[in-house]
């Protein structure tokens, strides 16, 4: 969706900026697309969450420390990130009706405003409640902007990128006290879902009971780790002790970094590598 602002900018500046929210902590990137290339990118995490009322306080320090309203860009994209969501197909979905898509699966209020974003690749729909004094914020302080749910970037991109075979495959896509688990089979979506971890237990419990459901046996579907998540990790030690084909996805893009950024690991910062 596009919060739109008249603006006077006619020339193009070939630089796009993607911040991502969440109560758990703010990240963003900078990209250049004439050269494809990674010009900042940073993240913070909160220990413990924040309350989405506190958000803009922390996003104005985000954007003062960066300097990010100090550059014009051709492109702004919020990507909001958190449980309040549900996927819909096309077929059923219609937009007079999005609370009844929301309520038997998110704890919605009555003055919650609710948006949905179209999956370009697949015939479904994420229906959501976006940050709304987040989006209020940014507008003010940046200006025009699109915005989009975590969810639908992920299995937008998992479902057109990665590479299709006939094998159900599992992905985990890994944040701070939180991860996204997609299951698919030859590019098309088989479940999505979201589960809150304290513990290394709680992250292989979550990952083991999907594929029970799905009746996937450990032995047999691979596993491909994305987003915080190391090889020395004891979610991933975890997870391999457990699954026996384990390894890290990939972003799928060709994005280079500049020396500031430094090395980024080719499965972290899934989401914000894909929002552009």
């Amino acid at each position: 969706m596009i919060l739109k602002k008249t603006s006077n900018i006619l020339t193009t500046t070939y630089k796009e900026l993607s911040i991502q929210v969440s109560l758990s902590g703010l990240s963003f990137c900078i990209l250049d697309t004439l050269h494809q290339s990674i010009e900042n990118l940073a993240y913070k995490t909160f220990d413990p969450a924040i309350s989405p009322e506190e958000l803009p306080d922390w996003l104005d320090g985000l954007i003062a420390e960066y300097k990010l309203s100090e550059t014009a860009y051709d492109k702004i994209s919020i990507i909001h990130n958190n449980e309040l969501s549900s996927f819909v197909p096309k077929d059923i979905f219609n937009d007079k009706h999005l609370a009844d898509y929301l309520k038997y699966n998110v704890k919605i209020l009555e003055n919650d405003f609710i948006a949905y974003d179209e999956l370009k690749t697949s015939s479904m729909v994420n229906v959501y409640v976006p940050f709304t004094n987040v989006n209020n914020f940014i507008f003010d302080s940046i200006g025009e902007f699109e915005y989009k749910h975590t969810a639908s970037i992920l299995v937008e991109n998992l479902l057109h990128k990665a590479p299709k075979t006939l094998e159900t495959v599992m992905f985990v896509n890994v944040h701070k006290g939180h991860f996204e688990l997609v299951v698919s089979k030859n590019s098309k979506l088989l479940l999505y879902n979201r589960f809150t971890y304290q513990t290394k237990e709680d992250f292989i419990y979550y990952i083991l009971f999907t594929a029970e459901q799905l009746q996937l046996n450990p032995e047999h579907f691979s596993l491909y780790l994305l987003g915080e998540i190391e090889e020395d990790s004891d979610l991933y030690k975890t997870a391999y002790t457990y699954v026996k084909y384990v390894e890290f996805g990939s972003n799928y893009n060709n994005f280079t970094f500049n020396s500031n950024v430094g090395p980024v690991a080719n499965h972290r910062h899934f989401i914000l590598l894909n929002s552009f």
